[in-house]
């Protein structure tokens, strides 16, 4: 009797081939470069990873436990109106809108962190048909790119060095390039340069995108780590709003609770703007099964509505950020950001072997430059640089920054 059997498939050969595009994520990327080194027998000091340090409010944790009966509902993806109304009020008062302008019930989708929802997004909005584009500063959260590529996109990469002031030069992009981009990134304040974007440049952006027609997604979850009270990074919709736009058309903003509210375990954001944009994201989402735990919202609702731990947050960066820079300014090359909480100093050897030597030698963490870029025809702005991310203790900061600097002077 012939017995016919099934043919044996790899699983990598029906699995999406655009996940191969992917390029491993910086800290895997770390990880096998120190891989066998053994650092000395010094206590370990972490400025790699960008998650927050600072306690976070007990008014947040108080919410969550007091309203875990929610779990017992399925909640909505477009999130309980109190949120989405909490989001509205702080987004006018932030960022200056005219009132009545922030619909909660169409202009704002609460979300999982800004993480998950700038890699759906592009998911959503890109017509993969079209030869498209998806533009992005250089170097960049990797969650642009990867967004980018598993959208079917061509990743279209600017590149953001001191001779610009690390914001992308806009006017250099053909129009040919233009006429394909579907999707523009930008993150202001950046990650890793803290630079800022200014009224002028989003407002000259947001002209782009109508001449051009394609959307805009501006990263802000960094925008209330800023230095001078008196002088609040703009926001996409604020410009947007100054110049008429007060639909929105085009524009859509991320914010989270991660770094604003010392909450990154939560994993609470939302995204706002462009009503008609997000009435399809929120189609994509409802599929998408990505819906806020209950708890969660309440405590978010709570933390939208509250300054005060916002304020304190800043005081503690602004004191690292001093106690730092004294230590580094005399033997290292960098500057004091716009806002966020990184630094970016250019490194006295290459970017990759000062990372391994200060985990062999010292015992700190940090990031090469080199892994959060890529290379382009005329530059790798990453080069020659580290990412330094002020989020543990201010005592631990000031150790990390007296070993970076012991070693630096032993070269």
């Amino acid at each position: 009797m012939i017995r016919y059997t099934k043919p044996f498939i790899h699983p990598l050969l029906v699995m999406n081939s655009e996940l191969q595009q992917l390029q491993p994520y910086p800290f895997q990327k770390i990880r096998e470069l120190l891989k066998g080194v053994q650092p000395p027998a010094l206590s370990s000091v972490s400025l790699a990873i960008g998650e927050p340090k600072h306690p976070t409010p007990a008014f947040i944790h108080q919410a969550v436990s007091e309203h875990l009966a929610g779990l017992a509902t399925y909640p909505l993806t477009k999130g309980d109106m109190p949120l989405r109304a909490a989001i509205g009020h702080w987004l006018t008062r932030r960022f200056q809108l005219p009132a009545q302008s922030i619909d909660p019930d169409k202009h704002i989708l609460p979300v999982n962190g800004t993480r998950e929802a700038l890699f759906a997004f592009a998911q959503a909005v890109i017509d993969r048909r079209a030869n498209p584009a998806v533009v992005m500063p250089n170097p960049f959260y990797q969650i642009y790119e990867g967004a980018a590529l598993l959208a079917g996109a061509e990743p279209i990469y600017l590149n953001c060095t001191a001779d610009n002031g690390f914001i992308p030069d806009f006017s250099s992009v053909p129009a040919a390039v233009w006429q394909r981009c579907q999707l523009l990134y930008i993150c202001t304040p950046g990650n890793p340069t803290g630079a800022v974007m200014s009224m002028e440049q989003l407002q000259d952006l947001i002209r782009l995108a109508e001449q051009y027609d394609f959307i805009i997604a501006s990263d802000e979850c960094y925008s209330e780590l800023y230095f001078d009270e008196a002088h609040a990074p703009v926001g996409l919709l604020q410009a947007s709003a100054q110049m008429g736009n007060t639909d929105y058309q085009r524009c859509v903003v991320f914010h989270s609770l991660s770094k604003r509210s010392n909450a990154p375990g939560m994993r609470s954001g939302f995204v706002a703007g462009d009503a008609n944009v997000l009435d399809s994201f929120l189609q994509y989402r409802t599929y998408h099964g990505c819906a806020m735990p209950p708890p969660f919202q309440v405590a978010s609702t709570l933390a939208w509505q509250d300054e005060e731990h916002v304020r304190a947050n800043r005081d503690l960066y602004r004191a690292k950020f001093d106690a730092v820079l004294d230590i580094l300014s005399p033997v290292l090359e960098v500057k004091k950001p716009d806002a966020g909480f990184y630094l970016w100093p250019i490194t006295p050897e290459d970017d990759v072997l000062f990372t391994r030597r200060l985990f062999a030698e010292q015992h700190v963490h940090v990031v090469p430059g080199s892994y959060l870029a890529r290379e382009t025809a005329t530059d790798h702005p990453g080069k020659n640089r580290i990412r330094l991310a002020l989020v543990a203790t201010e005592q631990e900061c000031i150790t990390a920054a007296q070993r970076i600097r012991h070693c630096v002077e032993q070269l």
